[in-house]
């Protein structure tokens, strides 16, 4: 079996950037740029050299490959907020690392692909890691527990963002917004309901309140730390 490649993207020294020419930053901006305008997809070496009128092999020279370049730019977004201040309660320390969490994915929507794998090892995902530790430790000293309590609140955000983005996306090929398909569809679903084979969904459409995503997401955290209070809390 062949022996894995010893870790370097974040052990490796890099050198000086020559007079006028960018550094790692430059390029790893560059990338998040084009990532978040159009994809993970789009980024590739050329296209972050090319964007700062750069040579390609003036990139390799910094960063090995395009998979160092992707955890280069993960690092980076993971430091664009400010660490999540030390709540007096693990309830306020938990929603903090979740609002935190979201916010990035928000403004980067290619990173929550990134993020629902192997674990991010730069230094700024580093420090966000053990502070939501921190955080969850304060509900249970148990750290097996507490990194559960830690996946179920991840996976709870990766989810909640992942239907906001869908939402995005579909305005994005249909050219409608989420009122103007509402509208659109409007006629049939009427008729279905009208058939009386639905009628829980005939109430979800006649008497619910539709949520804005900041409250819906709100509201689905708030049972998500209800649960682990109910399970963990001391």
């Amino acid at each position: 079996m062949t022996e894995p490649t010893p870790w370097s993207v974040w052990t490796r020294p890099r050198p000086e950037p020559r007079r006028r020419a960018p550094g790692v930053e430059q390029y790893v901006a560059a990338a998040l740029a084009v990532a978040d305008a159009e994809g993970l997809a789009a980024v590739s070496m050329r296209r972050v050299a090319g964007d700062l009128g750069s040579g390609t092999a003036t990139l390799y020279r910094y960063i090995t490959n395009r998979d160092e370049l992707v955890d280069l730019m993960v690092d980076a977004a993971q430091d664009e907020d400010p660490l999540p201040e030390s709540a007096r309660d693990w309830r306020a320390g938990l929603a903090a690392v979740a609002h935190s969490l979201r916010a990035t994915l928000l403004r980067h929507p290619w990173l929550a692909g990134e993020l629902a794998g192997r674990p991010a090892l730069g230094p700024n995902s580093l420090r966000r890691s053990e502070s939501a530790l921190r955080a969850a430790v304060a509900l249970t000293p148990d750290i097996t527990l507490a990194a559960q309590a830690l996946g179920a609140l991840h996976a709870y955000v990766l989810g909640s963002v992942a239907t906001q983005q869908a939402t995005r996306r579909a305005e994005q090929r249909t050219g409608l917004t989420e009122e103007q398909w509402q509208r659109s569809v409007g006629p049939y679903i009427s008729e279905v309901l009208a058939a009386g084979e639905h009628p829980m969904l005939a109430r979800r459409v006649h008497e619910a309140e539709e949520l804005d995503p900041d409250a819906g997401f709100a509201f689905g955290l708030d049972c998500l730390l209800d649960g682990l209070a109910a399970r963990l809390g001391r």
